[in-house]
């Protein structure tokens, strides 16, 4: 604070400086017949009358609030203004006391001309000196020499900021775009493409990479990614183009996270439509302490409903998403209810006495090799809890959205079957009331609690191995706030009994996965960290569908990333009929009886176990 008030000071004692100086060289310069006494008497006279009013519009129009660093246009357009206005008091003052200044109007001119001057050149030199070609004047505190991937504009702004910060010192760029070849951004080269990464790091004796490229293409920015893996040099990635001058850090530069490889596209919502669907409503979402029970909490929370309703089981879960919320969103109208959708007094007591608008179901056991000796609990949760809140929703609630996952088509798990056996439930319920039932499926999410995710950076910490169950196993994966955004778009489009699926994108080895997050935490796959394959668990399958072959001739809808299946026929009288026996048999507890229920309501389902 006190090297920065003297900063201050030393600035303004030269601008007054420059003030006394453009006003003698003005009375020296305009009338070859003036004396010298004559000269001193109007110096000596007016000279404080000047100090002061420059002082006063050199703080109105801000001088000081800017850094010599970053001087640029609109500083010296603010020199200027504020130099006119003293030349404008200095004709006041010629007015109104013309016996203090021996001068006649039009010599005034050259006053705001020499002050500008003055004042401007000191600050342009010194932004040059910091800038550029002298950094033998003034040596760098940092010694890392850094290479920029991407000549963008991203690729300028942030070489502009290393310049002004001076924490590294910038070498140049690389650019695969032909057109910049042997050109010259922010003062230094574009040095050659991507593919001449290695020879240019050793030519040039590079430290650090930073890649500035965020309106780069999915593959593309992968292909960058690797490339900088293996050149083993420290990278980080521009998460914000948008850089702040002032700034003494380059805050937008980060590591790179496993959402980058993945290379997922930024997705356009429609918040007019989901704001119009949920905006001033009550909004019910059970397992709201879970990963996408809570996101979803936050991203409605955002719209402003008119109460929102956090139903979770666990009751830890559910302290958490209340202190996360009431600290985020003070205004908030939010209830909190410990409580089992297999409840059903419980169910009903919190739709009769809150009168949601909106039902979003997220609460489900997902744990596929888990599941798989949890036969009872997993279809009393997954089934008979979303038919308890489905049947409670009916002519109560406007929409009802289940929301599902790809491992109901072509099921291999009970937990698949499970969720098969709700999309047929809701699915019969369509047409019976003035309840929109709704459902949306989609794959695996990163950092979610059941996620691969954790688990390898945990094996990776303790310096392995990493456990993978194929070397050919992939799935779909998509980020939580993003899957979470679709379903809301999804549930705002639904007009009642579809089956919206969440476009994926392409799937992603789990093996690459592992390799890259190894890479990430800066150390060698099979070198540093092993990789080991398990074999398939129970119930797992090499791959995942979205849709069933009868679901292939899928629809698109209104939005890129939403697809609708076609409906599979199925006689929704005799699953409601079937529905009855799965309670008698998980009364009774006989999970070889439901296994042989989920294989007559879901045919295709063939049970992995190992």
């Amino acid at each position: 604070m006190v090297s920065s008030d003297l900063r201050r000071l030393a600035v303004i004692l030269h601008d007054l400086c420059m003030v006394a100086v453009a006003w003698l060289v003005v009375v020296w310069l305009v009338d070859d017949h003036t004396t010298q006494a004559m000269i001193k008497i109007t110096v000596l006279s007016t000279l404080p009358w000047i100090l002061l009013a420059q002082s006063l519009f050199f703080s109105l129009y801000g001088l000081y609030r800017g850094l010599w660093r970053f001087a640029s246009l609109p500083d010296l357009s603010h020199i200027i203004q504020a130099s006119v206005m003293g030349c404008l008091t200095l004709m006041l003052l010629l007015y109104f006391k013309p016996d203090l200044i021996h001068l006649n109007v039009t010599d005034l001119i050259y006053y705001p001309f020499i002050l500008t001057f003055l004042l401007g050149t000191p600050r342009l030199f010194y932004r040059l000196l910091r800038e550029h070609s002298f950094h033998f004047l003034l040596p760098s505190k940092q010694e890392q020499r850094v290479l920029i991937l991407g000549a963008g504009q991203a690729g300028e702004m942030l070489a502009r900021d290393i310049v002004r910060n001076r924490q590294y010192i910038p070498i140049g760029f690389l650019d695969d775009n032909r057109r910049l070849r042997g050109a010259k951004v922010r003062g230094l080269p574009v040095l050659g493409q991507l593919q001449q990464l290695n020879d240019i790091i050793d030519k040039h004796m590079v430290d650090l990479l930073f890649i500035a490229m965020p309106s780069a293409q999915d593959e593309q920015i992968q292909r960058v990614i690797e490339a900088c893996e293996n050149s083993k040099l420290p990278f980080k990635i521009l998460s914000d183009p948008h850089l702040h001058a002032g700034k003494d850090s380059l805050i937008q530069l980060r590591q790179v996270s496993i959402d980058d490889l993945l290379g997922r596209e930024k997705i356009q919502l429609n918040w007019q439509l989901i704001s119009a669907g949920l905006a001033n409503k009550t909004i019910l979402i059970t397992g709201a302490g879970g990963s996408i029970g809570a996101e979803l909490c936050y991203q409605i929370a955002r719209l402003q409903p008119q109460s929102l309703i956090a139903f979770e089981r666990c009751e830890f879960n559910l302290y958490q998403i209340e202190r996360w919320l009431r600290q985020s969103f003070p205004d908030l109208r939010l209830h909190i209810f410990l409580g089992d959708v297999c409840d059903p007094q419980a169910v009903n007591h919190v739709i009769e006495y809150y009168q949601p608008q909106v039902v979003f179901h997220a609460a489900a056991y997902k744990h596929v090799p888990l599941l798989q000796g949890q036969i009872r609990a997993a279809v009393r949760n997954n089934i008979l809890g979303s038919k308890i809140l489905a049947d409670a929703a009916i002519n109560r609630c406007e929409s009802f959205v289940l929301i599902s996952t790809d491992k109901a088509v072509n099921p291999t798990n009970i937990m698949g079957a499970c969720k098969r056996s709700a999309e047929l439930y809701i699915q019969s319920l369509t047409g019976k009331s003035s309840t929109r039932f709704t459902t949306v499926r989609f794959g695996n999410v990163l950092g979610s609690a059941g996620s691969v995710i954790p688990l390898f950076q945990e094996q990776i910490q303790h310096g392995g191995p990493v456990t993978v169950t194929h070397p050919d196993i992939c799935r779909y994966f998509m980020t939580i706030p993003e899957a979470c955004q679709l379903i809301l778009q999804a549930g705002s489009m639904g007009q009642g009994g579809e089956i919206f699926v969440l476009d994926m994108g392409t799937p992603v080895k789990i093996r690459y996965l592992a390799e890259q997050l190894i890479k990430l935490s800066g150390k060698e796959p099979e070198k540093d960290i092993k990789i080991i394959y398990t074999g398939l668990r129970s119930g797992e399958k090499l791959y995942e569908e979205l849709f069933h072959p009868d679901e292939e001739t899928f629809s698109r809808t209104s939005h890129s990333k939403i697809m609708q299946a076609i409906h599979r026929p199925h006689d929704s009288r005799e699953l409601i009929e079937k529905i009855e026996q799965l309670q008698h048999h998980c009364a009774v507890y006989d999970e070889a009886a439901i296994t042989a229920w989920l294989q007559t309501v879901v045919p295709e389902f063939h049970n992995m176990t190992t």
